[in-house]
């Protein structure tokens, strides 16, 4: 019995994890358009894009470590 509660316990915060990555990348999304227009017009990135950008991609990275982490532990069991 607590071998399907831990399951159920890991699925939940997985898909937690699911959608605070999408959200995440929402965010991440508005720096990135900024950044991507400046290269196109070859301009230099505005430093705050370059920073909320980083900071962004860096949450996304340890939420989906954190992710697989989860996973490991949901297939071991």
């Amino acid at each position: 019995m607590a071998n399907w509660s831990e399951k159920r316990r890991l699925k939940k915060e997985i898909k937690l994890c699911m959608q605070t990555i999408q959200e995440i990348e929402r965010k991440r999304s508005r720096s990135q358009s900024a950044l991507v227009q400046a290269v196109l017009l070859q301009e230099t990135p505005d430093e705050r894009d370059v920073e909320w950008f980083n900071k962004y991609t860096g949450e996304i990275t340890a939420c989906r470590n954190h992710m697989i982490e989860l996973q490991k532990k949901l297939n071991s069991l």
